[in-house]
Formats: C-alpha cells, sequence, structure tokens
C-alpha cells in the first residue's frame, strides 16, 4: 500500500541504496538476502517511477547515471536520519530506572563527582538518588538499594560492605593556628568536638588511641555536612572521614593533627538491599559499579595518606 504518490515504494529504495552502496547487485543481494533478480526487478521498478535510468551497466561492473548519483546521495541521508531516529527511539524506550537512598554527605563528598563515570559505562540506566537523612524502607520498595553509614546490622535488610570510613580528627588551619595547641590525642579535649548524631565514630578512634572522652566539650550536629561546615567555620575539630573530604586536605581547608588514621566496618559505608526479593538486573549493575569504585577509593586515600 503506497502512503504518498511522491514516494517510490520502500523495498525499492532499500535496494537502490544497498546497491549504490555495494556497487554491486550480487552483493546487494547477499545483503538483501534475496535474489539477484529481484534487486534487478526493484531497480526496473524504481526506474520507472522515477523516469530516469540510476545505473549504468558493463560487463563486470555498475556505475551511477549523473541522475542516480545525485538520488544516491539522497536516499542515503534519508536512511540515516531514520536509522539515527530509530536508535534515539529504541534506547529511550530501553532505559531502566535504578532508584537509591543515599546520604547527603556521601552524595555530595563522594558520588555525585563520580557518576559520570556510571553514565559512560551504563547509559541505558538512569540513577535517581534520593539524598535524605531517612533511612528508606527498602523492603517496602521506597527505593531499589541504598547506601548507609554504621555497621552493617539494620534488620529485615541484606548489607554489603563497599567501603569502611578512614577515621582521623580534622580542624581548620585556623583554630590550630589561634586555639589550644594540639599534639597529641589528650589535646584534642581543649578543644569542641564536633559530634554527628550517635557519637560511635569518636568512640572508635579514641579506643584505638587510649583517649577518654568523658570531659569532652562537645556540639551535637544532625548531619555530616553540617559538622564538616562548622570545622571549615573553625567552630571545633570533626572526625574526618577520609573517603568524603580527602579535598579538603589536599586544598589545606582542613588539616590532619595526628598520623593515626582508624579503619573499622562498624564506619562503613554499606550497600542495602531488601532482604525478600533478589536485586534487578540493574540493580545488581549499580551494585557491582559501586563495590568497584568503592575499593578504588579505599586504595586511593591509603595512598594519599602514606605520602
Amino acid at each position: 500500500m503506497r502512503t504518498s504518490p511522491l514516494l517510490p515504494p520502500l523495498p525499492a529504495l532499500r535496494a537502490f541504496e544497498t546497491v549504490g552502496r555495494r556497487m554491486s547487485f550480487r552483493r546487494a543481494s547477499e545483503d538483501l538476502l534475496i535474489t539477484q533478480s529481484a534487486v534487478s526487478h526493484h531497480i526496473a521498478t524504481l526506474e520507472r517511477e522515477l523516469g530516469v535510468k540510476l545505473f549504468t551497466r558493463g560487463a563486470r561492473s555498475i556505475a551511477f547515471t549523473p541522475a542516480g548519483e545525485r538520488y544516491f546521495v539522497a536516499v542515503r541521508d534519508a536512511f540515516a536520519v531514520i536509522a539515527s531516529g530509530t536508535a534515539e527511539v529504541r534506547t529511550h524506550a530501553s532505559r531502566i530506572r535504578v532508584s537509591m537512598s543515599v546520604l547527603p554527605s556521601l552524595a555530595a563528598n563522594w558520588l555525585v563527582p563520580r557518576l559520570s563515570r556510571f553514565t559512560e559505562r551504563h547509559p541505558e540506566i538512569d540513577l535517581a538518588l534520593d539524598p535524605t537523612l531517612r533511612l528508606a524502607d527498602i523492603d517496602a520498595g521506597e527505593a531499589d538499594l541504598a547506601i548507609r553509614y554504621g555497621d552493617g546490622r539494620w534488620a529485615g535488610v541484606e548489607s554489603r560492605l563497599m567501603m569502611s570510613e578512614r577515621l582521623t580528627p580534622l580542624a581548620s588551619p585556623a583554630l590550630l593556628r589561634t586555639g589550644a595547641a594540639v599534639h597529641e590525642p589528650k589535646d584534642l579535649l581543649n578543644h569542641t568536638l564536633l559530634l554527628v548524631s550517635r557519637p560511635y565514630e569518636w568512640e572508635i578512634w579514641a579506643s584505638a588511641n587510649s583517649l577518654d572522652l568523658n570531659r569532652a566539650r562537645t556540639i551535637q550536629l544532625s548531619d555530616y555536612n553540617v559538622a564538616l561546615q562548622a570545622a571549615l567555620d573553625g567552630q571545633g575539630i570533626v572526625l574526618g572521614r577520609l573517603l568524603l573530604v580527602g579535598d579538603r586536605l589536599r586544598t589545606g581547608a582542613l588539616v590532619q593533627p595526628f598520623a593515626s588514621v582508624v579503619t573499622s566496618s562498624r564506619a562503613g559505608h554499606w550497600l542495602v538491599t531488601p532482604k525478600r526479593r533478589r536485586p534487578s538486573p540493574a540493580t545488581s549493575l549499580v551494585m557491582d559499579w559501586l563495590l568497584e569504585v568503592g575499593s578504588d577509593a579505599e586504595a586511593a586515600s591509603s595512598a594519599a595518606t602514606a605520602a
């Protein structure tokens, strides 16, 4: 059925484009999976429709006529536009969405700067991030995947360690320059310690350095980003999560008074998925990528501290 009296039959156009590209009726028939006589029939039909010859035929070769050469360029470009449009539609139709709940501090300081690398590897997957302090109900389907910070022991979910944090006190240069001297761990007690939620991070570091925090002066804050900003403003000493704040150390915005760095799975970034259902193939791809970049980040942070 013809859709327009101005358009030749599509099979004839396809045969013409293939013959013109391959410059051979035989090779065109092989590409199109039809007989050589069928290719010749399509070309004859098209020449009759157009009222011009498209090819001159020699004993063992063919060549475009001037009209055929001009028409080939137009048909080739038209098929290229159709192919491009088809690929774009297929790409959008096959896109997969993976929703992920993540702490704002991890999203801003670690994950977002790496997202372009994920998109390059998996352009078919759209990541939908929900930066929140609230624990998303993974089992109820509020997110496909979450990254939580802590010891990995949460009820009703499966947890897999992505990377263990590297903890050490950090302060602004101005605070260390104008405040009480800090030469050893006990000197921290002369400063305000900035806590986030439960103070277990400070407890991990203090235990490893034989420091009693019972007499410490503290400020309790709701989010690590807030504690980090307070440290940058010179309001106290924050326990640095080195995987998140490496840039602040490199630029000198924060400094590390002690060489002691403590690593513990109790202060880890964990991939969390529902216990009662398996992750989708797309979610598994996201998890594999996160485990890979998490391992790279741990190695880079260790190397930077050693240097």
